[in-house]
């Protein structure tokens, strides 16, 4: 499989430092001759909520027609022969985008799940900015309760680890394919890089896209990133 490359860049202004020592990727546990295998992203298809920028965590929404439509473009440069273990968040949006890209067979990861938003759930970060008045960046100030308990950047961390343990456990059997969500695949991707839980702020990433994780002489790497597939 050959992923599109993507030349855009991230125009995000959102800024400031994590001191956090939560792990990622730890080359010094992996031989050498083992830093080998690739994880790729997918993030789902298009939602009412991810058209309108509303934060959209456990709420269970199906794709829209555009996202259905998608969902069946990213299968005509995804092959399920490629991989070992296609993994997906248990919510319908992701687990219909595996179907109609040709992963119906995906296997649901909970900790793929997309990040709980609590209070912010359903909220757009103009709006929550707006009643706040400051700029308000969830990776570095995380949510309050609402239904839900909500989470932090160090939480959905815990969660990524968790899924990268199960991925490079896989590697022996070829290579991984997650679908799940923007936050999360943020959070994943930063994880495998070891940059610090707040860092997923300065990363865009866009609905059906790919994303490539991978190695570059043999240190964790992010080969590719929000990647479109065009027609």
């Amino acid at each position: 499989m050959t992923i599109p490359t993507n030349d855009s860049t991230d125009t995000s202004t959102d800024r400031g430092t994590d001191t956090s020592t939560d792990r990622g990727t730890d080359t010094s546990a992996v031989p050498p001759a083992e830093r080998t295998g690739r994880i790729v992203l997918v993030r789902h298809g298009e939602t009412e909520w991810s058209r309108s920028g509303q934060h959209t965590g456990s709420t269970d929404l199906p794709l829209t027609e555009v996202g259905e439509q998608q969902a069946v473009l990213l299968g005509t440069v995804l092959d399920a022969g490629d991989f070992g273990l296609a993994l997906s968040s248990p919510l319908v949006r992701a687990r219909r985008t595996a179907e109609l890209a040709g992963f119906p067979e995906a296997v649901v990861e909970p900790d793929l799940i997309e990040w709980d938003y609590g209070a912010y759930e359903g909220r757009t970060t103009a709006d929550i900015s707006a009643e706040l008045g400051r700029q308000w960046d969830l990776w570095h100030e995380g949510v309050p309760s609402g239904t839900t308990p909500g989470e932090s950047a160090a939480d959905v961390r815990e969660r990524a680890n968790r899924v990268l343990d199960r991925a490079r456990a896989a590697f022996p059997h070829g290579d991984v394919i997650l679908f799940a969500h923007g936050h999360m695949l943020r959070a994943i991707a930063i994880a495998w890089v070891a940059l610090p839980p707040s860092a997923g702020t300065i990363f865009a990433l866009s609905t059906s896209t790919l994303s490539e994780l991978g190695f570059e002489h043999g240190r964790p790497a992010i080969r590719v990133w929000n990647a479109p597939v065009e027609r």
